[in-house]
């Protein structure tokens, strides 16, 4: 869901129970974004490695026969069949280290950056993880306004001075920040001209920790720390740290007035490289030989903290936390974590079956169909023994 996005975090209507539609929401809203900010940091050196649809083996994820992997191979090609049908752009299916399934609209699809708005804001908190780790945050419960000392001396809300950086990544700072009411999905804060500011002002609606309310602020503000703290941009940080050992070489991160990345919904990359980050996750935050971000890290953000939004599942920090079938208990086999942008943008990772599926798409009107696709046709391919078996296949 990007912070730039229509309506509620399923694409559904901004109100419950009510609300109009969403202003042109497929190219306008990308347009509108680069008109007031249109300043973005592009890394373009050579492509990473694209996945070939004819089956040829890659250096990345050897691609074999989803039969060779437990996979029912008719099932799949049911998923390919419908997912043709749907606005959905692309598709990889990685399980025990080797692709089992890959699908592009078109060749163009395959070769550029694909736009990912809020799986954006499950990079950040990689990166708030590495930062953590690396001692430049020396706690999750550190304030916020420790980071921005200038705002501590206005601020006259002492709640405020309790908001940390927990509080940020399980989005309950507690700011009145109605992004999917009377906003209509539009953070105001991409109108205003210092977002730091816009969030950082925000009154509070309710105490810092009790109820978690979608904010892309909250995201935003959490790139700004990691720049703060790290003494370079996040697009920086990232590349030296979390990128370039994944091998993910091009890639998009709009900016703010300020120079700083939009944390929220603003960056473009390839479905393989987002296939990659989400490998990262399933192997608790090992890539390759390379231990990128801590084990401990990876668990936490993966711990169920909120249920507000029941339609999509848990927040835990930054990443959703779901069942596979949604009518058997949150454990074992049957959990699945998911990364999710507005308009059907998705990381599903399955710890108990070693398998990540990235889904991109242009479903500006149903966010939330390819994760239902995905338990319609790949759940039943996936488990022996019905839904919510703990044995993997």
């Amino acid at each position: 869901m990007a912070g730039r996005h229509g309506r509620t975090p399923d694409g559904g209507q901004s109100r419950p129970g009510g609300g109009g539609e969403a202003p042109d929401p497929a190219q306008a809203i990308y347009r509108i974004y680069k008109t007031l900010h249109p300043t973005i940091h592009v890394r373009s050196r050579e492509l990473s490695l694209t996945m070939k649809a004819n089956g040829k083996t890659t250096a990345i994820f050897p691609f074999t026969k989803p039969e060779d992997q437990g996979l029912d191979p008719n099932r799949l090609e049911k998923w390919q069949k419908r997912l043709r049908k749907e606005k959905v752009t692309s598709c990889l299916i990685i399980k025990n280290g080797h692709c089992v399934f890959e699908y592009y609209k078109n060749k163009k699809i395959e070769s550029k950056p694909q736009k990912i708005h809020s799986v954006t804001k499950s990079i950040v908190s990689a990166l708030v993880g590495i930062c953590f780790d690396q001692k430049l945050i020396p706690s999750l419960d550190t304030p916020i306004l420790d980071f921005f000392p200038k705002f501590a001396e206005l601020e006259q809300d002492s709640r405020k001075r309790s908001i940390t950086v927990n509080h940020l990544l399980t989005m309950t700072p507690g700011y009145h920040w109605p992004e999917f009411g009377e906003w209509d999905g539009f953070s105001h804060m991409f109108y205003a001209p210092n977002w730091v500011r816009f969030v950082l002002e925000r009154k509070l609606e309710c105490d810092p920790g009790t109820r978690m309310n979608y904010n892309t602020g909250a995201t935003h503000l959490l790139t700004a720390i990691v720049q703060r703290v790290s003494g370079m941009k996040a697009s920086e940080f990232a590349d030296k740290h979390l990128f370039k050992p994944l091998g993910i070489t091009e890639y998009i991160w709009h900016e703010d007035p300020q120079g700083i990345n939009n944390g929220g919904s603003g960056m473009m990359m390839h479905t393989l490289d987002l296939a990659k980050f989400g490998i990262m996750y399933l192997n608790q935050g090992r890539y390759g030989k390379k231990q990128i971000v801590s084990k401990e890290w990876v668990s936490n953000s993966m711990t169920p903290q909120f249920m507000t939004y029941e339609n999509i599942g848990h927040y835990a920090r930054h990443w959703w936390v779901g069942q596979l079938d949604r009518e058997q208990p949150l454990e074992g086999a049957n959990m699945c974590y998911f990364a999710l942008g507005y308009g059907g943008q998705f990381i599903i990772v399955l710890p108990a079956h070693q398998m990540v599926a990235v889904i991109t798409s242009e479903l500006y009107e149903s966010s939330l169909l390819p994760l239902s696709l995905f338990r319609e046709h790949i759940v039943p391919a996936l488990l022996r023994g019905g839904i919510g078996s703990s044995e993997p296949v």
